[in-house]
């Protein structure tokens, strides 16, 4: 049964670390601006740990922001809990704990797994748990556990379908998705599975379209799928080689759509065709993308080279980088809020890395004059 923690219990064991000193001065890299490594400087970063992480680490995925609230959703994998972060104070704010983990073996070696994804629903929040293969749901505000559905396969991505109240799981190691109902909030039950020629990766959704995005990761190609037929309406070509794309963010008003590969990032026009209509350079190492549609900001954690890009999506499609901030090894799929604050996972340290701008930085555009 799951069990909650409320913030002055985890206080007492220290459970949150900060350090707002700002990221160490670095050498520019080839092709990267020394201006852009110079505005990076003037980001602060902390690190929140997370209770129970073990003391090598562990495995995170896909962070949830739930914007309306203001709190960060993570799971937190070997933990067996699912932690959750208060974005107006920027400290932990509870932990659901429970949820059961399993060991599992991939490229040779061995990890403990759990929960490693989450969605914001109609007030709930649903939990993709590799434990257990089981998609729970929780409240979205006290938070109690729900009912929980078992898949056939271990969840990957997981994303809320407002349109037909649904949730779509990626479960890549059976090459398809997983259709849950949630028309019933905070009982979830498995109701369709849609199988691919490849590994779906990444996920995105437009309601008003009727359209689901996701990546064959191991073929190189991005899709579109009709939320009702299920019927895949495009085949895109991102180009990402052979690694492949990863995770995905949409611009819902301009119907951009914006793919990580894994060094960098290209954008689509979904409404014509897929076409390329710009990249950034990242660094190596990125998977999930976060991007705010209120500030048409992108933020591409790359793990391998320890540096959140952040970058502008303009009218056009154009994308350019604003700032590359120093991060740590391994932090990687950030989520962010309005306020141009990122969350990221940082799997080594078993802790939440925090990136914000300082007091005297903005990011935002200059404003018109006054007439």
């Amino acid at each position: 049964m799951a069990c909650l923690r409320p913030l002055s219990l985890l206080l007492l064991a220290g459970m949150l670390a900060a350090d707002c000193s700002g990221p160490p001065t670095r050498t520019p890299e080839p092709g990267v601006d020394a201006a852009i490594l110079t505005a990076g400087s003037a980001y602060e970063t902390r690190s929140i740990a997370l209770p129970g992480a073990p003391s090598d680490g562990m495995f995170m995925d896909y962070l949830a922001y739930d914007r309306p609230r203001h709190r960060v959703w993570v799971p937190a994998g070997a933990s067996g809990s699912v932690d959750v972060i208060d974005a107006t104070t920027g400290e932990l704010l509870m932990q659901v704990e429970g949820f059961p983990t399993a060991e599992m073996e991939r490229h040779g070696q061995t990890r403990v797994v759990g929960p490693s994804s989450a969605t914001i629903g109609d007030g709930v929040v649903y939990v993709g748990n590799r434990g257990d293969s089981t998609v729970c749901a929780l409240d979205a505000v006290t938070p109690a556990k729900g009912a929980c559905a078992t898949l056939e396969s271990m969840p990957d991505g997981i994303a809320y379908v407002a349109a037909t109240r649904e949730v779509w799981v990626t479960t890549p190691r059976d090459q398809s998705i997983a259709i849950l109902d949630a028309s019933v909030p905070g009982a979830p039950t498995v109701k369709d599975r849609i199988a691919f020629d490849g590994e779906p990766e990444g996920f995105a959704v437009d309601d008003a379209r009727g359209l689901f995005f996701t990546n064959l990761e191991n073929r190189d190609r991005t899709l579109a799928i009709d939320l009702r037929t299920h019927e895949i309406t495009a085949t895109w070509l991102p180009a990402c080689g052979e690694d492949g794309p990863k995770g995905l963010a949409l611009d819902h008003a301009a119907d951009f759509l914006l793919v990580a590969c894994t060094d960098h990032v290209v954008v689509l026009d979904a409404g014509h065709d897929g076409a390329l209509l710009s990249q950034v350079q990242t660094g190596a190492g990125v998977d999930d993308l976060g991007y705010v549609e209120a500030t048409h900001l992108l933020y591409a954690g790359a793990a391998h080279a320890a540096q959140l890009t952040i970058a502008r999506l303009d009218a056009q499609g154009a994308l350019t980088t604003v700032a590359v901030v120093p991060t740590v090894d391994g932090a990687r799929n950030a989520v962010a809020t309005d306020e141009e604050v990122a969350y990221l996972t940082d799997a080594h340290a078993g802790a939440i890395l925090v990136v914000s701008p300082a007091a005297e930085v903005s990011t935002a555009p200059p404003a018109s004059p006054a007439p």
